[in-house]
C-alpha cells in the first residue's frame, strides 16, 4: 500500500511540521482519515472523527519514537557532547547520502555530527545555516551552493525548485535508487538489527526495483485553491490584486495556508493536465468561484481532485474531476462544468461539499453533476470501481509489479486449500488478487467505507470467497479471529506508524507459516522486522520468524518514499 491513503500515510516528519498539523488541528475541524460514503449519519461521523483522533494520537507519537532510529540508520553516535551547533552559526558542509523525507545528511568535519539539509542531494557542497537543534541532530538551511552534487541533471519541471513533491528531480534516476537502496540498508541494519557481515544478508537484501515510467505515473492528484499565490522571496515581483491573486496548485513544502500555482504537473496523465489548464483559464473570471481561506472560512471552492483510470473493455482512459467545495451550489461550477466535459476523457465530474471549518478534501455529501459516479481500473486482470474518495494505489503500472511480488512472497500452492489473513486489508486490492488460489481469504480494516468498497470489488469479480471485517488491529484482543480457521499465509500491510506492540504480539503467538509485510515506511518496518525476528528483550518477547527476503520498489520516482515487500518465515 502507498501513499496517499484510505489513512493517513505520512512519511516520519520534524518537530516543525508537528507543530503546523498541531496548530492547524487545533484552529480548524480535520476531515475524516477514511473516505466518505455518500452521505454520512452523525453516529457515523462521529465514530470516524474518533478513529482519526486516535490515529493522528498514535502518528503523533511513533514520529517521535521513530526519529531517533532513523538518526541510529546513519550510523553516527551523536552523543558526545564535543559539538553543539549554535542556531544561526553557517558552516561549510558536504552531503553524504539521503535520508528520510529526502533530507540530505551532512556530518561535521572531526565530530560527526549530523546534521539535516533539505533540497540537499549526495556530493554536493554547500553553506549551511543552523536552524535547530533536534537532540541527537540539527537541521539546516541551504543558504549557497559551492559545487553541484555528484548525479546532476536538469529537472525538467518549472516548480521542482519550489514544490513539495519532487525533491529529487535533479538527480539523475539510478542515483535516486541507490540513495533510497543505501536508506533502507542503513535501517535494516540499524534499526532491524541485522548484521551486513551475516552471509546471508545480500542474498536476503534485493536490489530495488525500479520504476519504468519515472512521469506521468499518478492515477490521482489533489489541488488546493488558495486567495493569494505564493511564491518564494526570489521571486516576488509587483502584487497582484482582486482574483488575479488567486491560487489552484500545490501546497508550498511544510505550509497548509501557501498555495504555489501551477498550470501542469509532470506526475499526473496528460488528459488530467488538459482539465487543471481548462480549470486555471477561466475559473478565476467566474462569478461566485471564490477560493477557501483557511483563516477566515469564507470562499467556496477548497480542492480540486483528478483521477484517472482506464476502461476496462476499451482500455481507454477515463477522468474523474471532483470539485470539493465548502456549500452545495452546482449553479455556481456550471461555467466549468461546461468546458471541463468537452474533454473526451472526462467521463466523470463530482462535487464533495464539505462544509466544516478546515479545508480538508472530504466531503460529507457527495453529488454527481456529470457522467459516471465512479471510473475503472484494471490491476492484477481484476476490475475495480473507483469512487471520489476511493483508496486505490496511486501509480497502476508500478502496483502490478507490487502486487506480483507480494503473490510470489505468499507462495500459494493455488490448489485451494490455504488460507490468508489479510491485515489493513483496505478496499481488498491485495486480497483479492490473492483469493483466486486460495482457500478462503479473511481481510481486515478500520475504515468503514474501505470494507463497503472491497465487498463492491470482490462481487465486481465474481469473488466468493472473501470476507472482509471492520476492526481496529490497534486494539486488537485476545479473541481476535478466534471463530476463523489458523491462517497459513499473514499479509500485513499497515500504514506508515508500522505494527501496534499488540499486534506484533498477536502475531508472534498465531504463529502462521509465512508472513508477507508490505511496507511504505522503511523505518518502522525494519523495527517492526527487528521484534518479529529477534523479539522485544524489554518486555520477555521472543521472535520466532526469519527474515527470508526484503524487496524495495521504488513506486514514487523523483520522491523520497519507499516501498518494501519483506518475506518472513516461521523459524
Amino acid at each position: 500500500m502507498t501513499m496517499p491513503t484510505n489513512t493517513l500515510r505520512h512519511l516520519p516528519a520534524t518537530h516543525l511540521w508537528l507543530h503546523r498539523l498541531n496548530k492547524l488541528q487545533k484552529l480548524h475541524s480535520s476531515a475524516s482519515l477514511s473516505p466518505s460514503p455518500f452521505t454520512q449519519d452523525p453516529q457515523q461521523q462521529r465514530q470516524q472523527e474518533r478513529t482519526q483522533k486516535t490515529q493522528q494520537t498514535r502518528l503523533s507519537n511513533s514520529d517521535k519514537n521513530i526519529k531517533n532510529d532513523i538518526v541510529e540508520s546513519i550510523g553516527v553516535n551523536n552523543n558526545s557532547n564535543s559539538f553543539f551547533p549554535k542556531r544561526g552559526q553557517t558552516l561549510e558542509l558536504v552531503c553524504e547520502s539521503l535520508a528520510f523525507k529526502g533530507k540530505g545528511v551532512c556530518k561535521v568535519p572531526d565530530t560527526g555530527f549530523v546534521l539535516m539539509c533539505d533540497r540537499a542531494l549526495p556530493g554536493e557542497r554547500f553553506i549551511g545555516r543552523v536552524t535547530r537543534r533536534k537532540g541527537s541532530y540539527a537541521e539546516v538551511t541551504k543558504v549557497k551552493t559551492l559545487s553541484p552534487h555528484l548525479d546532476i541533471v536538469d529537472a525538467p519541471c518549472e516548480y521542482a525548485a519550489y514544490c513539495g513533491g519532487c525533491k529529487t528531480q535533479n538527480l539523475v534516476y539510478e542515483a535516486q535508487l541507490k540513495a533510497k537502496e543505501q536508506q533502507v540498508h542503513g535501517l535494516v541494519v540499524n534499526v532491524g538489527k541485522f548484521s551486513d557481515k551475516d552471509p546471508e544478508f545480500y542474498s536476503i537484501m534485493k536490489p530495488i526495483v525500479p520504476c519504468d515510467f519515472q512521469f506521468h505515473y499518478r492515477n490521482k492528484m489533489e489541488f488546493s485553491f488558495g486567495p493569494q499565490k505564493w511564491l518564494p522571496k526570489e521571486l516576488i515581483g509587483e502584487k497582484q490584486e482582486g482574483s488575479e491573486s488567486y491560487a489552484l496548485g500545490l501546497h508550498a513544502p511544510g505550509f497548509f495556508d501557501k498555495v504555489l500555482n501551477v498550470d501542469g504537473c509532470l506526475l499526473q496523465s496528460e488528459p488530467a493536465n488538459t482539465v487543471l489548464a481548462t480549470v486555471q483559464d477561466c475559473w478565476r473570471d467566474s462569478v461566485g468561484l471564490t477560493p477557501y481561506n483557511v483563516y477566515s472560512h469564507a470562499g467556496f471552492l477548497k480542492h480540486l481532485m483528478l483521477r484517472t483510470g482506464r476502461n476496462a473493455e476499451s482500455g481507454s482512459l477515463e477522468l474523474m474531476v471532483n470539485f470539493v467545495t465548502s456549500s452545495y451550489k452546482p449553479e455556481l461550477l456550471k461555467p466549468l462544468m461546461e468546458k471541463i466535459s468537452a474533454i473526451p476523457e472526462v467521463v466523470s465530474i463530482m462535487n464533495n461539499v464539505n462544509s466544516s471549518v478546515g479545508n480538508t478534501s472530504v466531503g460529507e455529501e457527495e453529488y454527481t453533476l456529470y457522467g459516471k459516479s465512479t471510473i475503472t481500473e484494471v490491476l492484477r486482470g481484476l476490475t475495480f470501481q473507483i469512487s471520489a474518495n476511493s483508496f486505490f494505489q496511486t501509480n497502476t503500472h508500478q502496483a502490478e509489479v507490487l502486487y506480483k511480488l507480494i503473490e510470489d512472497c505468499a507462495g500459494l500452492r493455488g490448489d485451494g486449500s490455504e488460507i490468508v489473513l489479510d491485515l489493513f486489508c483496505g478496499t481488498g486490492t491485495i486480497g483479492l488478487t490473492l483469493a483466486r488460489g486460495a482457500k478462503h481469504v479473511y481481510g481486515y480494516e478500520v475504515v468503514p467505507q474501505a470494507i463497503s468498497d472491497a465487498f463492491r470489488n470482490a462481487e465486481l469479480n465474481g469473488i466468493t470467497n472473501a470476507t472482509f471485517v471492520q476492526g481496529d488491529l490497534n486494539k486488537i484482543g485476545e479473541n481476535f479471529g478466534n471463530n476463523f480457521p489458523k491462517p497459513d499465509v499473514v499479509i500485513s500491510d499497515p500504514n506508515r506508524p508500522g505494527m501496534h506492540m499488540k499486534l506484533i504480539k498477536f502475531l508472534l503467538k498465531l504463529k502462521a507459516p509465512r508472513i508477507v509485510y508490505v511496507s511504505c515506511n522503511p523505518a518502522t518496518c525494519a523495527r517492526d522486522l527487528d521484534y518479529l525476528c529477534h523479539g522485544v528483550k524489554e518486555q520477555n518477547i521472543k521472535g520466532c520468524y526469519k527474515l527470508k527476503s526484503l524487496q524495495p520498489v521504488d513506486m514514487f520516482p523523483h520522491t523520497p518514499h519507499i516501498e518494501c515487500v519483506c518475506l518472513l518465515e516461521l523459524c
